[in-house]
């Protein structure tokens, strides 16, 4: 997957995410929509940590295809 492909990616996925909060605050949301919604923002911290990967890598000199999909408890163990 290319920059372009991950960013594409993130964006369908903020779309999804944003149309659940809008449910959400409209008290709509079931509890499969609550668990969609936590997957979908798994999903998106591992597209946003593949992407700085490939920059990471691409800045570094090195082959930016290189950079993997992390698993989710280590993506989600991240503290900024």
């Amino acid at each position: 997957m290319d920059d372009h492909e991950i960013l594409g990616r993130i964006n369908e996925l903020a779309r999804e995410e944003h149309e659940l909060f809008e449910r959400e605050s409209h008290g709509q949301v079931t509890d499969a929509d609550r668990e969609q919604l936590r997957q979908l923002q798994i999903s998106l911290d591992q597209c946003w940590d593949l992407l700085r990967q490939r920059r990471a890598r691409r800045a570094a000199g090195l082959d930016p295809d290189d950079a993997q999909v992390r698993d989710a408890r280590i993506v989600e163990g991240y503290t900024y």
